[in-house]
């Protein structure tokens, strides 16, 4: 099975790219999604995900296909 990983924001400078391909076998969640793409870098506290642009606990299993998008915490707003 094959999905598109996508890292914005801070998040692709921690994982040193914006996107990758990523081919796997088994059933997989976000979060091992992450676990795999991301090569040992711890996932961040608070970190948003998204499955086929829309929000997706990290617990969500994807599927063939998908695009698994991972954002920071968005903090900020109008003053």
């Amino acid at each position: 099975m094959s999905i598109k990983v996508r890292y914005f924001a801070s998040l692709s400078e921690r994982v040193g790219r914006t996107e990758s391909d990523l081919e796997f076998m088994q059933a997989m969640t976000v979060r091992d999604v992450w676990q795999l793409d991301a090569i040992g870098k711890p996932i961040p506290d608070n970190v948003l995900a998204a499955v086929n642009m829309e929000y997706a606990d990290l617990d969500f299993h994807v599927q063939d296909g998908d695009e698994v998008a991972f954002f920071p915490p968005v903090t900020g707003g109008l003053s």
